[in-house]
């Protein structure tokens, strides 16, 4: 779902449509029920005056209300458009600032202010659209209310005629009957309002009735200690698209290391995503200490699944929050500790406010080297049973990697763990070898014993790499 929806539209729509609630509700009860009590008001004494006025003025009352409410029905399709066109507009701008840089540097500028104006027309029209429906509202009811007054007068006149009413009861009746125009008018802008909000209670409604994809298993457990990861006959595939993986079978004994393996798009990335169950597969299961992921709480599998990835993000919040993850039991000390084995004691000691120096949102100011440091530390401060790295040297430079590969070593030791990687130096902590090619399972055994046999595609990998360092 998130995947499919842009940051800037879930945003929009968890915060504008609510707004939008938050505001008509805010005044919307008491607004109807005080002029709504006006009214009722008004309408008896005119029937106190005289009933027939007091009839004639109700009918139109009961065929204003009648009319809005009928505009109203027409106009909530118009204004959920409208809703869905801004959320589209704030998902694209979410989009381009998290670009900002690659528009840049690629020249992009106008092809995205030509795309921002598209939008904005497209925005423009559906609000117009929408909004003469509110004009429609209030054209009727200035029209509705014109007519009553007629109405009125002329019953008022005919009455005066006969003798039965006076000239001062007449003007009584002129004043009741212009005192109905302002609780009208009220209640007619607060259903202008409830057009806008009806949109944003179907899209709201929505969101609300969309199912997790994944649900919690009945509440197995996964049993303590070292833990064997197995994927068993496993395949996959994104949505409608052609699968990803196809009859995967590996199984990861306690306390041994995984390296996985292949080109680009032979579904490395995919396979470590159904360990921490962000994915069900396809077919197959996937187990974790023999048992199958489905069958537990998502809490249950990724308190004991640590990730690292290429793309680490950090929040715009201190150092100590952005390791801890907001987690005020993490002590310290604690904390300390795990830079300094990193190798990150001295940036610790040269910041600001130590622990408390606040990291910009995405790593301002961080070298990418010290943001996947970071991330690696938070592995630490977890201390998962299963240990994940997804490409997490990929951007170090030869000397943090080093540095960061002796803590990763300490960090795996005793610990079941899977390591993709396109640069075969950072497979050196595996003890089994997975080769994915288009999916499927190419090769797959020791390290060792795949490196030193000639025919296999392991050894061929590893020749064309010595190859690429020597040239």
């Amino acid at each position: 779902y998130h995947n499919a929806h842009t940051p800037g539209e879930l945003i929009e729509r968890a915060d504008g449509d609510v707004a939008t609630l938050a505001r008509f509700f805010s005044r919307f009860v008491v607004s109807v029920l005080g002029n709504g009590a006006l009214i009722l008001g008004v309408l008896l004494l005119l029937v106190f005056v005289d009933w027939r006025v007091g009839l004639g003025l109700g009918v139109f009352v009961l065929i204003a209300l009648v009319v809005m409410l009928r505009i109203r029905a027409t106009a909530t399709p118009l204004w959920a458009a409208e809703r869905q066109a801004s959320a589209d507009f704030y998902g694209f701008l979410g989009d381009y600032l998290a670009g900002l840089e690659d528009v840049r540097s690629s020249g992009a500028g106008a092809f995205v202010l030509r795309r921002c104006a598209e939008l904005m027309r497209s925005w423009l029209q559906i609000t117009r659209r929408a909004g003469m429906r509110g004009y429609a509202l209030v054209a009727s009811s200035h029209g509705l209310f014109a007519l009553g007054t007629v109405a009125a007068f002329a019953l008022s006149a005919m009455l005066f005629r006969t003798g039965a009413l006076t000239l001062g009861t007449v003007y009584l009746i002129f004043r009741y009957t212009d005192m109905l125009r302002q609780p009208t008018e009220q209640i007619r802008n607060e259903v202008q309002d409830l057009q806008q909000a009806d949109a944003s209670i179907g899209r709201i409604e929505a969101l609300l009735a969309t199912a997790p994809r994944l649900r919690d298993g009945p509440g197995g457990a996964v049993p303590p200690g070292r833990l064997t990861v197995e994927l068993d006959h496993v395949s996959f595939a994104y949505g409608e698209h052609g699968a990803v993986l196809h009859d995967v079978s590996v199984r990861i004994a306690p306390g041994r290391v995984l390296g996985v393996v292949g080109r680009t798009g032979s579904g490395k990335t995919t396979l470590t995503r159904l360990l921490p169950r962000f994915y069900d597969p396809s077919a197959g299961a996937v187990r974790l200490g023999g048992v199958d992921l489905r069958d537990v709480t998502l809490q249950a599998v990724r308190s004991r699944i640590g990730l690292v990835t290429q793309d680490v993000h950090l929040f715009n919040a201190s150092v100590r929050d952005n390791l801890t993850l907001f987690d005020p039991t993490v002590p310290d000390a604690q904390v300390r500790e795990v830079l300094e084995t990193l190798g990150l004691g001295d940036w610790l000691a040269e910041l600001p406010h130590g622990l408390d120096t606040v990291i910009g949102a995405g790593g301002v100011g961080l070298s990418a080297g010290q943001t996947q440091v970071l991330a690696c530390a938070r592995i630490f401060l977890r201390d998962p049973d299963v240990i994940i790295l997804d490409e997490a040297s990929s951007r170090l430079d030869p000397a943090t990697e080093r540095l960061v590969h002796t803590a990763l070593e300490r960090l795996l030791a005793g610990r079941t763990g899977i390591i993709v990687a396109h640069r075969l130096d950072t497979v050196a902590f595996a003890d089994d070898i997975l080769v994915l090619e288009n999916g499927c399972v190419r090769e797959y055994g020791p390290r060792h014993k795949l490196a030193s046999d000639p025919d296999s595609h392991f050894a061929a990998l590893l020749r064309v790499a010595a190859e690429e360092v020597l040239l």
